[in-house]
């Protein structure tokens, strides 16, 4: 019994890679982009700062954020080439 829990743990291999690491830190570095492209400098006096409606902070950063997350997931579901020569192997 203790062999066979033996050859189970031996023959485990992490399910994510390295390129799967690649590609959710490229997409982790968008998300971040895309929260600072929508951040900006606040006024010292409260007045109105028509900057607030810039089109870098309502359209492109939140785009940007987006897609990373999407990215996100692809990253996580991109196949292993090792996996795929295992299995037509």
């Amino acid at each position: 019994m203790k062999e066979k829990k033996k050859q189970e743990i031996v023959g485990y291999r992490f399910p994510l890679n390295k390129t799967n690491f690649i590609i959710i830190a490229a997409a982790a570095v968008m998300i971040i982009v895309g929260f600072v492209m929508m951040s900006g400098g606040a006024t010292a006096d409260g007045s109105f700062n028509p900057e607030i409606f810039n089109t870098t902070r309502i359209v492109v950063g939140p785009l940007f954020a987006f897609l990373g997350f999407i990215l996100v997931g692809a990253g996580i579901m991109w196949p292993s080439r090792k996996k795929e020569q295992e299995q037509q192997s």
